[in-house]
């Protein structure tokens, strides 16, 4: 008994060991930055072009809704206005129904160009007499800019075009072609916009050297553990699936309903997914997100996400707990919309409900349709799915990734930098084929009580936040293209 006791005291100091060793090996992945250009940026001149901008009601179709076909117009004659240079010096074409796409063509053609995106449509805005400014009055005041799209997404699409029009005012001539992508039904799906232009790209042979759309933002307390400001830039996102469970029975009258309804079958089967949900799992961009900020905490985090390898299950129970970190470690299942009979006296004819599922990179449709059935496990409820795959993660051994990292080091010292999971979908999707490095990154400062704006009540964007983030795409197109 003594010998086995050292032993299993000496296993414990081996592991011990092991894992304090790897715990000082977990070095920092941050890079080290110069700083950045100098980039004039006349920020209340440009704040006021961001407001101009959002007075325009360019909301896409969807749900029985019209286009605003003359709002998505104006804006279009608005940023032609705007920015003369662009429109006379950058090859221009219109894309679907009101998308754009952008060509700044390089000095040296051999190069594979790079791609920046953002899109010029936004949510309606509910209860607009409860806003503190009129959501589509393009209002400055107090430091801000407010307006529907302040942050999604015109803040970007702006200051997009801010940089190019300055670095053109400075005569500057990229080696790398440059690619300016703005969609116009993003919030719908981008169909007839994004996915149209990668089509397009498709079809000319084009592969692009990096691609950089909206995304996560630097976010300030938003990461527990890590003081300082984090780039979350998004290396992957979920895909998002339609599910519809069925169920067909003979109906009749309710005063003779039979043991089980269309309904009491349907609800048997929700509850079964409710208590059998997908299995979380440390993966992809959220595994890669603590790689890089769990070098920046103290000695204990440090020591839990250096040894994920026996760790990883106390970390995914931890994530579990709450719904936004939930979602990023799992295939998530929302019932969102149930219907049954007509009249409450009438037994259903048929019951059905439809889920919103969104797929962790690694499942896929055909992984939700199995799950579903084997966990409902009843012959009588049908199953059907459709939607779009989650996207494959892009690499970190890119050179888009090091000079995306190196640049908003640059621009944002004081920030960490570190991959994240998008659990939202973004046009950025419709180009992995043409990229191993696509990102989604809004380089604005937000915080927790900023994020709730976005598609909520008083949406608005800092002027200083808008003008940092000009000068970030200003510096982002030098690194890149020359």
């Amino acid at each position: 008994m003594k010998r086995v006791l050292l032993v299993l005291l000496a296993l414990v100091f081996l592991l011990a060991g092991v894992l304090v060793v790897r715990t000082l090996r977990f070095d920092s992945r941050q890079v080290s930055a110069e700083p950045a250009e100098p980039f004039p940026v006349d920020a209340t001149a440009a704040a006021g072009r961001l407001a101009e901008a959002l007075r325009h009601r360019t909301i896409a179709a969807s749900d029985g809704m019209r286009t605003e076909d003359a709002a998505f117009q104006a804006l279009h004659a608005q940023l032609v206005a705007a920015f003369p240079r662009v429109h006379a010096q950058l090859e221009h074409e219109a894309v679907g129904a009101h998308a754009h796409l952008y060509t700044w063509k390089g000095s040296e053609p051999g190069l594979h160009p790079v791609l920046l995106m953002g899109h010029l449509d936004v949510v309606p805005a509910e209860a607009e007499a409860t806003w503190s400014h009129p959501p589509f009055g393009g209002v400055v005041a107090d430091g801000y800019v407010h307006g529907r799209g302040a942050l999604d997404d015109k803040g970007s699409v702006l200051a997009i075009l801010e940089a190019v029009e300055g670095l053109l005012a400075q005569d500057y001539r990229p080696r790398r072609t440059v690619m300016l992508a703005f969609g116009a039904d993003e919030e719908v799906g981008g169909h007839d916009g994004a996915a149209l232009v990668a089509q397009r790209l498709r079809e000319r042979g084009v592969h692009l050297e990096s691609v950089l759309d909206e995304g996560s933002p630097i976010g300030v307390g938003l990461v527990p553990g890590v003081a300082a400001p984090v780039a979350l830039v998004g290396v992957a996102e979920k895909g998002s699936t339609r599910v519809e469970l069925k169920v067909r029975s003979a109906g009749g009258h309710a005063s003779m309903p039979p043991r089980q309804t269309a309904a009491n079958i349907l609800a048997r089967a929700l509850v079964r997914l409710e208590e059998n949900p997908f299995k979380p799992e440390l993966r992809g961009g959220t595994r890669a997100l603590f790689e890089y900020v769990g070098p920046e905490m103290n000695f204990g985090m440090r020591l839990l996400f250096a040894n994920t390898w026996l760790f990883a299950p106390i970390i995914e129970r931890q994530m579990a707990g709450a719904p936004s970190t939930d979602a990023s470690i799992r295939t998530t299942t929302a019932a969102t919309m149930l219907e049954g009979s007509p009249k409450p006296n009438v037994l259903p004819s048929q019951a059905r409900a439809v889920l919103n599922v969104r797929l962790l990179p690694g499942d896929s449709l055909e992984d939700v349709r199995t799950h579903m059935r084997k966990v409902v496990d009843d012959p009588r409820v049908e199953v059907a799915a459709e939607g779009d795959e989650a996207s494959p993660v892009s690499s970190l051994d890119t050179e888009g990734w090091r000079q995306l990292q190196r640049s908003i080091r640059q621009e944002f010292p004081d920030v960490l930098v570190a991959p994240f999971l998008t659990v939202a979908a973004t046009d950025a999707r419709y180009f992995h084929s043409l990229s191993d490095s696509v990102y989604r990154f809004v380089p604005v400062r937000l915080t927790r009580e900023d994020l709730a704006r976005m598609h909520g009540r008083d949406e608005r964007l800092s002027v200083d936040e808008h003008a940092a983030a000009i000068r970030f795409y200003a510096q982002y197109l030098r690194n890149t293209t020359r």
